[in-house]
C-alpha cells in the first residue's frame, strides 16, 4: 500500500531540517547561524479505516484530516435498536 490517502490526495512531500546555533537577537544576541542543513521526509498522518464507497466496506488508509474533516463515510456497525411491536 502507497502512503497516500485515498480521499485528499495527500502523500509524503520533501524538505529541510535546518541545524541553528546562537541566541536570537530579540533575546539581546546576534542572531541565529545555520550551522547544518539536511533533507527530511514529511509523511501524512494516516489510518487504517473501514469506510463505505458505493454500499460495500473497505478498508483504506485515510488522512486523520481527512477523517476529522467529516469526508469519510464510517459503515454502519450493527442496525439500530428498535423497541419491539406488541
Amino acid at each position: 500500500m502507497t502512503m497516500k490517502c485515498a480521499i485528499t490526495g495527500k502523500k509524503p512531500s520533501g524538505g529541510n531540517k535546518y541545524a541553528r546555533r546562537g541566541k536570537a537577537k530579540y533575546l539581546g544576541g546576534v542572531g541565529q547561524k545555520v550551522t547544518g542543513k539536511t533533507k527530511r521526509r514529511f509523511i501524512p498522518n494516516l489510518q487504517r479505516v473501514k469506510i463505505e464507497v458505493d454500499g460495500k466496506v473497505q478498508t483504506v488508509r485515510v488522512s486523520v484530516k481527512a477523517i476529522r474533516g467529516g469526508l469519510v463515510k464510517r459503515p454502519v456497525k450493527r442496525k439500530p435498536f428498535q423497541m419491539p411491536t406488541m
